[in-house]
């Protein structure tokens, strides 16, 4: 099982949950996030004054899948994230030894 963490832009969240609906990918966590990456952030204006926003907000996106669905997983939310603009995100996928389901006690895949 792979845990696969998505940082994506707020809009683009929908397009990204619906894409993996589709797939089958049954839940979801997602997360309110602030960060920077190679862009560092960017100046804005407020009331006439110029600062820097050095932290810029982002969706955190957190789905466990089957090891048999990850490349599919990581191909639609890729696809479906994407604006061809810098800021886009990353993907990061972890290796889950186990996972409970706490109501039933199920573990493995079953409890996914």
């Amino acid at each position: 099982m792979k845990m696969v963490a998505a940082i994506i832009k707020h809009f683009k969240l929908d397009d990204v949950r619906k894409a993996l609906t589709d797939i089958g990918v049954q839940g979801m966590t997602v997360i309110e996030v602030k960060g920077f990456g190679r862009q560092k952030g960017h100046m804005e204006v407020y009331r006439g004054v110029e600062y820097e926003v050095t932290f810029l907000p982002k969706i955190k996106l957190e789905v466990v899948v089957p090891d048999e669905q990850l490349e599919q997983t990581i191909s639609v939310i890729s696809e479906s994230a994407k604006t061809g603009e810098i800021g886009d995100g990353k993907i990061f996928v972890y290796t889950l030894h186990d996972v409970v389901r706490i109501r039933t006690g199920e573990r493995g895949e079953g409890a996914i």
